[in-house]
């Protein structure tokens, strides 16, 4: 499934834990969750892609940290 991370509403958003979120619902390595979430924060939309038995929980996690997102496929 891929999923395009539109914005974080979070009024204090925790870089850290987007960045750790991301690594573990897609197939990227640390720096380049790093390098997303820098994307993210700055107001600029992220095409990740999710593994399908990943997508429940990868969507709440999502939704904890006040990231909103679209579903592409």
């Amino acid at each position: 499934m891929k999923l395009n991370l539109l914005s974080c509403d979070a009024q204090r958003p925790d870089k850290r834990a987007i960045a750790q979120c991301i690594t573990e619902i897609s197939n990227v390595g640390n720096s380049l969750a790093h390098e997303l979430t820098d994307i993210l924060l700055e107001g600029d939309a992220v095409d990740i892609e999710v593994e399908d038995k990943n997508s429940g929980s990868a969507l709440r996690a999502l939704r904890k940290l006040s990231v909103d997102y679209e579903i592409i496929e």
